[in-house]
């Protein structure tokens, strides 16, 4: 019987021509990647096999996704690195460590898996600057999720390094890791091939139904045309007995398969399925465990003959249905069997956590011991940074638990590190498992916690999160009162975020607990200022919370590292309550680079979104722009969603009607449709700064009392009440703008900043007339001038020329308005810039054209890498804080220097505008 890689490739040549393109730029040293799709025989591994075969001049290296291995963390990543260990010695100290600790040649702390995958990205980009690489990597739905995530990480990044990576991934796809790379999708052969295949693949006659029926039934599937037509009798190919449906092609081919298997000698069926549970494919562990079960090495020949099977330093399936196909079809007591011998022959040192998986796996039964054993492999996982790993050793220790008491305890155990691996799934199937178990009231209490952070992650229905928080911490006051105030505070989030919708009624009740609470000790911990802070703000009011807000904002700024990766998040809200622009700029910065150096990937996109809007504020909208860049790029490495409060803020300073008014619709919906209020209201802010700068005021107007109604965020509630005094005066409604200027005094009153006392000005003396109103604008300029924020003290200067014009003061109204459009243009506030231009010709002015300045064509993550270059920082000082390599810095800071027509690093002194 033809095998199949003997029939060669029949058809596949768009396909073929595809995988040939990709390859070749790597031989010129640039990056290339590829996702090769499709159900299963449908032949990715074939096209895998014939980029191998191409890769002339390239470095191969081949990992393979196995299904019995995917709850072991960094398998895969150890495959991949395993040829590479001798370059470890160029990695930076900390990504060394990292990585070394991940493959456990080395003991350390839990590495973070974000700085694994720059380790195995510089890893890979290093080894290839003396000879391209090319990474085949199939079954990528069958790596661990470490790996995967990692491979997609890399893939993400490649630029400018002779590297190219090429996955297949099994349909339908269950893995996120490798979404939005450029993929393959694989078919069935066209007709003609497929004729042409079975012309090959069938000895004699094969009748032209026969032949057609089981075209249209496989739908071209390759595997499955050779199958089902070589499984046939020769009557049933020349007398036209059809074949039977092939409705579920992957069911059948196993089916197949396992009848290959069962024709095979009782000593081969077993030495395969020996093979089959052996997940990392050792030849050695297997002849080891296979003398165990006193199989002879010659039981291998059968297998393959069949074709089903080669063992020589690694083990090889002639398909991974083969091998999936085989376990499934086992008996428990024949896997038992099986994962017993190979933990027996499990080095019971080197090996210690294999050999608990594979005892775990023998088990029949409740075993404390091998639930002990699995516990202590959950604890050496955990320190290496597997925490799907450890999860998944800590469940199976939880069901082989026989102590009801200790079998609970192990499940509420497993259900945290499940939460922290963000596998929120098994987090509550772990958490019904440990309510059936007798749990102490301190353990009843930690469930409702986890539960509660589940909600809270889910990012849907804030409100209902909270309520859930908020009866945890009650639980949780009477053993663990810090805990409980954590609780609380995240409740208190919660309630936030949902804002009006379902949040009001919640963040009432938070506050009221936590009135309850013993009062603080003399030296409090900064996080507990804060919440009490933010408590006194919703009971008492503004002036009463100001004195403790402004506490809790100084201890903020040193708030202990471990801290600021678990809560920081919170960090800067006091200092935006109170309006204090410079702290809260402080905490952002410090917070973020934390964040960044630790690689905590899973709060760095929403640091990273904060810093973002304080650039925005500030003006620096290049900054702002790179810094959105980067928190998507990591959100979209992790899979993980924040609101778009950076990009829809940045896209209304810079007035582009069609592309802000887009996003601020959508992120509106999104908001309203998942229980986000306060999400919403920003979004409204944010459009009426955009109509405010297109002086299209009765649009702006609407959009600053939808952010301002019934608002329950401590700052969102008033930053929009200057653009509702505004566009009030603006649309002849000076009754609203009044009520707006009065709500806004009550917060900028007890702030007593400049940022505060300016903006009040400024929003006053629209209201006011004569000297009055000079002075004030007068005021509002001098004070928002100390300031870092030039889009609010550019607006101060705008409307002060605007009154100066309608005074007939048109020689002063052309000096402030000219300070203020060139201002505006300056940081790239269009809609703002053509306001004053406009009001400029009003004014009698000439008014210039105003060219596009080379730095703005450069890209979000060239103009990052230029200013960090600029800066002083080296290459490999940009590629570790941007999580990117060497040579792809090098790449961008080459079209950067194009771009900005200088020929070095010297030049960007003076090509690079600097924030004022």
């Amino acid at each position: 019987m033809p095998s199949a890689r003997g029939l060669g490739f029949v058809g596949r040549t768009r396909e073929r021509e595809r995988l040939d393109a990709t390859l070749a730029p790597t031989r010129d040293g640039h990056s290339a990647v590829l996702v090769i799709r499709g159900e299963p025989g449908i032949g990715k591994t074939a096209l895998l096999r014939y980029a191998a075969r191409q890769a002339s001049g390239l470095r191969t290296i081949e990992v393979e996704g196995v299904q019995a291995e995917m709850e072991l963390a960094f398998a895969g990543i150890h495959r991949l690195c395993l040829p590479l260990l001798d370059k470890l010695e160029t990695l930076a100290p900390p990504q060394q460590n990292a990585i070394e600790v991940a493959l456990g040649v080395a003991a350390g702390d839990p590495p973070d898996r974000f700085l694994v995958a720059v380790a195995v990205l510089n890893l890979l980009c290093t080894t290839a600057d003396t000879r391209p690489i090319l990474c085949l990597v199939d079954d990528a739905q069958w790596l661990d999720a470490a790996s995967v995530q990692t491979f997609g990480f890399v893939a993400r990044r490649l630029a400018a390094e002779p590297v190219a990576m090429v996955f297949t991934l099994r349909e339908p796809i269950t893995t996120t890791a490798l979404h939005g790379l450029p993929d393959l999708q694989l078919h069935g052969l066209q007709e003609p091939d497929a004729r042409a295949l079975l012309s090959r693949a069938v000895p004699g006659r094969l009748d032209d139904r026969v032949r057609d029926r089981i075209i249209a039934e496989t739908g071209g599937n390759p595997l499955g045309l050779m199958e089902l037509s070589q499984r046939m009798s020769p009557s049933e190919r020349a007398a036209g007995f059809a074949p039977p449906a092939a409705s579920d092609l992957p069911s059948r081919l196993e089916e197949r398969y396992l009848r290959r298997v069962a024709e095979l000698p009782e000593t081969a069926r077993r030495l395969i399925l020996l093979a089959a549970a052996e997940p990392l494919g050792e030849a050695a562990l297997l002849w080891r465990a296979a003398e165990r079960l006193s199989i002879a090495p010659d039981a291998l020949a059968p297998a393959t003959e069949a074709g089903l099977l080669e063992i020589q330093e690694r083990i090889r399936f002639s398909h991974p249905l083969v091998r999936s196909a085989v376990y499934r079809a086992a008996s428990p007591e024949e896997l038992r069997t099986a994962h017993e011998a190979l933990a027996e022959a499990s080095d019971s040192e080197l090996d210690a956590d294999r050999r608990a998986w594979h005892l775990a796996l023998a088990a029949a039964g409740p075993d404390e011991g091998v639930a002990a054993a699995l516990e202590h492999s959950a604890g050496r996982a955990q320190g290496r940074g597997g925490l799907a790993a450890a999860a998944a050793l800590l469940e199976r220790a939880t069901v082989l638990t026989p102590d009801p008491a200790l079998q609970a305890g192990r499940a509420l155990a497993a259900a945290g590190v499940s939460l922290q691996a963000g596998a929120f799934d098994a987090t509550q199937r772990l958490l019904v498992m440990a309510e059936t178990g007798p749990l102490d009231p301190f353990q009843r209490a930690l469930v409702g916690f986890l539960r509660g952070n589940i909600a809270v992650a889910s990012v849907r229905d804030s409100g209902a999160a909270a309520t859930v928080m908020l009866d945890a911490a009650r639980e949780l006051e009477a053993f663990d009162l810090e805990t409980a105030r954590r609780a609380y505070l995240t409740g208190w989030q919660a309630a936030i975020a949902a804002g009006y919708l379902g949040g009001a009624d919640v963040i009432v009740e938070i506050c009221r607990a936590v009135r309850r609470l013993p009062a603080l000790p003399p030296d409090p911990h900064a996080l507990d200022v804060l919440l009490d802070g933010l408590t006194l703000l919703t009971t008492d009011g503004r002036a009463a919370a100001t004195p403790v807000l402004r506490r809790a904002a100084s201890a903020l700024v040193e708030l202990p590292e471990s801290d600021v990766l678990r809560w920081g998040v919170a960090a800067p809200t006091a200092s935006n309550a109170i309006w204090d622009a410079d702290g809260a700029t402080a905490i952002a910065e410090r917070m973020t680079r934390i964040v960044r150096d630790a690689a905590a990937l899973a709060v760095l996109p929403t640091h990273l979104s904060g810093l973002a809007m304080d650039r925005a504020w500030s003006g620096d909208l290049a900054a702002a722009r790179a810094l959105i860049a980067e928190s998507d790029s990591v959100a979209a490495a992790t899979g993980s969603r924040i609101p778009p409060f950076a990009a829809v803020r940045l896209g209304a300073l810079r007035g582009r009607l069609s592309e802000a008014s887009a996003s601020i619709q959508a992120a509106i919906a999104h908001a309203e449709a998942n229980g986000q209020g306060t999400s919403a209201q920003f979004a409204h802010w944010s459009a009426a700064v955009l109509y405010n700068g297109l002086a299209r005021y009765e649009e702006a107007l609407a959009a600053a009392q939808e952010a301002t109604a019934n608002a329950i965020d401590p700052f969102q509630s008033m930053w929009p009440l200057p653009e509702l005094v505004e566009a009030a005066v603006r649309a002849g409604e000076p009754e609203l703008a009044h009520e707006a200027l009065e709500r806004l005094v009550e917060t900028t009153q007890p702030a007593g900043t400049d940022f505060a006392l300016g903006i009040e000005a400024r929003s006053r003396a629209l209201v006011s007339d004569g000297a009055a109103a000079e002075a004030l604008y007068l005021e509002a300029i001098e004070r928002l001038s100390r300031t870092r924020l030039r889009p609010e003290l550019a607006r101060g200067q705008l409307v002060f020329g605007e009154w100066l014009r309608q005074q007939g003061r048109t020689a002063d109204a052309r000096e402030q308005l000219r300070a203020a459009e060139d201002l505006f243009a300056a940081i790239g506030m269009e809609a703002f810039s053509q306001r004053a231009r406009a009001e400029l010709v009003r004014a009698g002015a000439t008014v210039r054209s105003s060219p596009v300045e080379a730095h703005q064509q450069l890209t979000p993550q060239e103009d990052q890498i230029a200013h960090l270059a600029r800066d002083g920082l080296t290459n490999a000082q940009i590629g570790d804080q941007l999580f990117i390599s060497r040579r792809t810095v090098e790449w961008h800071l080459r079209k950067v220097f194009a771009k900005l027509a200088i020929d070095s690093r010297n030049g960007l002194n003076a090509a690079l505008p600097r924030a004022e």
